[in-house]
């Protein structure tokens, strides 16, 4: 069986394959051509961290520890790497037995669900590792689903995007929207590589759904942070939301979910679905 250091091997060799493979050679400086490897090649990368063509190999190969904090940083001069992708670099090479990262039980404080019950009047929810549901206000109910109906299990936001086709209906930019949660899954893998639950979930959506394999294979990663999200809600159209995350204080592994309208038309669906729910 693989044990944790060499699937941590395993997984950062993948990382920077598919990073060398996406980077252009003119957006390093170098000329392109007639190349017989998509990106750049393995000694371009080594010549650019300033390390030897044989040690990279050996990386990319996955038959090396991790490096040092120094070669990480070269790595992710050489190749690119965003402020996301570096912290999720670090991550993989964070791998030590000693330190590695046990999951905590997922119980969301109770002043983050007083807020939640207070917060009439704007969707908001909780996600704890791997984009599990783990607390929901009604609004956020009537624009996704009955989160309480669903079994523990399934009860997670990234399973619903891919397998429940009325988040395929509510989300008019799906596609982006889902990569973006497999992005975040990535940055939760590398924190707890051996979580049973970790591996349950992508062996589900691989499973079941080609597109999250074809996502989850290219090691593309992201923090949740903030942005705007569309939502279709069959009562009152198109609503236009930003997202904010809030990371709950208690536990760095949980994040609130808020979901304010961008616009005065969708504060105003809003407001009518939130007297719709109350008055059901």
């Amino acid at each position: 069986m693989e044990n944790s250091r060499d699937q941590g091997r395993r997984e950062l060799a993948a990382f920077l394959r598919a990073r060398r493979g996406e980077i252009a050679p003119r957006q390093v400086g170098l000329p392109g051509g007639s190349r017989k490897v998509t990106g750049l090649r393995r000694e371009e990368v080594a010549h650019r961290a300033g390390i030897s063509v044989d040690y990279y190999t050996r990386l990319e190969q996955g038959r090396l520890p991790a490096p040092s904090g120094g070669v990480l940083d070269a790595l992710a001069h050489a190749l690119l790497l965003n402020l996301d992708q570096r912290d999720y670099l670090r991550s993989l090479a964070d791998r030590a037995p000693a330190r590695r990262r046990r999951p905590r039980q997922q119980s969301v404080p109770e002043p983050v669900l007083e807020f939640l019950r207070d917060l009439s009047a704007t969707p908001a929810f909780v996600l704890g590792r791997f984009l599990d549901v783990l607390a929901w206000n009604d609004l956020t109910t009537e624009l996704f689903t009955d989160f309480g109906a669903l079994a523990e299990p399934e009860r997670n936001y990234l399973r619903m995007v891919f397998l429940d086709p009325l988040m395929r209906e509510r989300l008019p930019d799906w596609d982006y929207g889902a990569r973006q949660c497999v992005s975040v899954l990535r940055m939760d893998a590398a924190r707890y590589p051996s979580d049973p639950r970790l591996a349950a979930l992508v062996a589900e959506l691989t499973a079941k759904a080609p597109e999250f394999h074809h996502w989850w294979a290219t090691h593309w990663v992201a923090a949740k942070t903030f942005g705007v999200k569309s939502v279709h809600h069959p009562k009152t159209g198109t609503l236009h939301l930003h997202w904010q995350i809030l990371t709950v204080a208690q536990d760095p592994d949980q994040c609130l979910v808020v979901l304010p309208p961008a616009d005065e038309e969708s504060r105003a669906n809003l407001a009518l679905l939130s007297r719709r729910r109350r008055r059901h």
